[in-house]
């Protein structure tokens, strides 16, 4: 004999709901004494009738289980509220970046001299001071690379120039 699939919609008939939910009550229950046996899993199961009495199976204290679940779903409710701000500060930090970004390509651009239409005569005026100090920021640097260059050179014609003389006193000497 083959069973046909059971339509998953409430059954009319109260003598047959009644017998459907005592058969799969016990079905239900044996479930949950051989995951717990066989997996040595902590099962907590807790079933009320229709009619409202209490059929439960507990592989260890049913309190205890319970105590349990609730401290997780305290824990993991706190853990989901700690993960949402994060994301949420994280998503602010994005925005900001992507701003700054923004700005800092804009600014580029200008101190490159490109989209310098939109610009007043203020902001032009602001771009080009910025320019200047930023030239003599490089040329300052680069007259310190130059300066550090001849004092390095100079060291150098120093001791090729001792050189030099220990050299021609040892022609002197070996004539």
């Amino acid at each position: 004999m083959v069973r046909g699939k059971t339509q998953m919609k409430r059954i009319e008939n109260a003598t047959s709901r009644q017998v459907t939910f005592s058969k799969r009550r016990n079905g239900l229950l044996k479930k949950a004494f051989e995951l717990s046996v066989l997996c040595d899993a902590e099962v907590a199961l807790i079933i009320f009738s229709p009619r409202g009495k209490l059929y439960e199976f507990s592989s260890s204290c049913m309190n205890k289980t319970i105590e349990r679940y609730r401290k997780r779903e305290k824990d993991l409710g706190i853990s989901s509220k700690e993960i949402d701000e994060d994301i949420q500060n994280i998503k602010e930090d994005a925005h900001s970046m992507g701003k700054k970004i923004e700005f800092l390509e804009d600014s580029k651009q200008k101190l490159l001299g490109n989209g310098l239409e939109p610009c007043s005569i203020n902001e032009l005026q602001l771009l080009e001071n910025q320019l200047e100090r930023s030239l003599s920021r490089i040329r300052a640097r680069k007259s310190q690379l130059f300066y550090e260059q001849i004092e390095k050179l100079k060291g150098e014609e120093r001791l090729l120039g001792e050189e030099n003389t220990k050299l021609r006193e040892k022609v002197l000497l070996n004539r």
